[in-house]
């Protein structure tokens, strides 16, 4: 097969297959560690807004810190940093596994663990979605970001499909150890790598940095309005990791089976919608699929507070998740392909605040709704507001379009 002509023309890069080889396998053992851990804190708490304050605990620092860390990912080897980052993550792993083997996790040593996770997840996010220019061509860049997008959502079928089959054979324990041991895949694939030097960045102090990548996202209105949505709909709808166990323990009445399978059904439908956008990637990205997936998405989990049988769940969360990635991928490549190369890392960390760093605001109204209200009004709560945002959004987008200054400002950066 001609891989440069064929529908994944990514694959013809060496950096690239060992990547997604590498982290094919760490991000099963992270959609383990991340089923197991919300299933824990609800076992330890039995509070759906504490499950969401972990969530925050666990985003909070990409919100603050990422753009910090997308002046290191300019100024400094991106290999190097994502083994530094990725590291640190297989012992925190061990660390949680070896706590609740000998059974004396309690809620604040996750509590404590989510925050390490998120401050090493504000350099490692920036760092590894800018990485991608560094091992293909620019003309490959959709097509790696997709297959990337259904690498992820391949172990996100997978993970809590075996997590829940682990948890209730064994307890959680054995996804944290699993999902440690993981990560000594995609060390040695980043070791084996042999990366061209990145375009070097003018020294300045770190505000300047900083405001550089601030000031073109301001500029360019089809990357500000793009970064506006996924940042409305990440905090509103896309909290699947709190929605799904709730529905699976409270609504649904299931047992750790149940909840691994629906979020199998996120990432079945996921993985298809990401598969579709690599086979359709040398068109490049399409950008009507942004706020088209975001409706929907935003649909689908309105009307899962409706449901209280598991195959209309299951039809949901499998149509929510191949929106969410139409949504989220087409967002991503289309931002990618707009950004020079000396400004990606401070621009995917701006994307990292209002994609992951919007989640704990997200977590917290969720979690809180549930609390006070009951799980549906959740996702009534995140659904509802999701729409309005889409909306709100896309009137924002073409009055934009229609203004002669910005439509001059982005042309030039097209």
């Amino acid at each position: 097969m001609n891989l440069r002509r064929g529908p994944f023309p990514a694959f013809r890069h060496r950096n690239f297959r060992l990547f997604l080889f590498g982290q094919g396998i760490s991000v099963i053992g992270t959609w383990m560690q991340s089923t197991a851990q919300a299933w824990l804190v609800l076992t330890l708490t039995n509070s759906p807004f504490l499950l969401g304050a972990i969530n925050a605990l666990q985003w909070i620092p990409v919100t603050l810190l990422s753009l910090v860390g997308g002046v290191f990912a300019d100024r400094l080897p991106k290999r190097r940093l994502l083994l530094i980052t990725q590291s640190t993550l297989m012992i925190l792993a061990f660390i949680l596994a070896l706590l609740t083997w000998t059974g004396i996790v309690r809620f604040w040593h996750i509590a404590a663990l989510a925050l390490l996770l998120g401050l090493t997840n504000s350099l490692d996010m920036p760092t590894r979605q800018s990485f991608f220019a560094e091992m293909v061509e620019r003309e490959d860049l959709a097509n790696a970001i997709a297959l990337n997008s259904a690498m992820i959502n391949g172990g996100r079928v997978i993970g809590p499909a075996v997590a829940g089959v682990i948890i209730a054979a064994a307890g959680v324990a054995p996804a944290f150890f699993i999902n440690g041991v993981s990560f000594l895949a995609v060390i040695a694939a980043l070791a084996a790598m042999q990366i061209r030097p990145a375009p070097t960045v003018p020294r300045q102090p770190l505000l300047g940095y900083i405001g550089e990548g601030l000031t073109y996202v301001r500029q360019t209105p089809a990357v500000l309005t793009t970064l506006a949505l996924l940042g409305a709909v990440s905090t509103f709808v896309l909290n699947f990791n709190i929605l799904i166990p709730v529905l699976a323990r409270s609504v649904l009445k299931g047992s750790a089976g149940t909840y691994g399978t629906l979020l199998a059904a996120v990432g079945a439908g996921s993985l298809i919608g990401a598969l579709l956008l690599a086979s359709a990637s040398r068109q490049g990205p399409r950008r009507e699929l942004i706020p088209i997936g975001a409706a929907v998405v935003s649909l689908a989990v309105l009307l899962l507070g409706f449901t209280h049988s598991y195959p209309p769940a299951a039809g949901l969360a499998f149509v929510g998740g191949l929106a969410m990635i139409l949504f989220t991928s087409s967002g991503n490549s289309f931002v990618q392909m707009l950004v020079p190369d000396q400004l990606r890392g401070r621009v995917m960390s701006v994307y990292a605040v209002v994609f992951a760093g919007s989640s704990p605001f997200g977590a917290l109204l969720i979690g809180g709704a549930m609390d006070l209200w009951g799980p549906p009004a959740g996702f009534f709560v995140g659904g509802s507001l999701g729409v309005l945002a889409t909306v709100v959004i896309l009137l924002w987008a073409r009055r934009l379009r229609l203004d002669p200054e910005a439509e001059r400002g982005e042309g030039h950066r097209m």
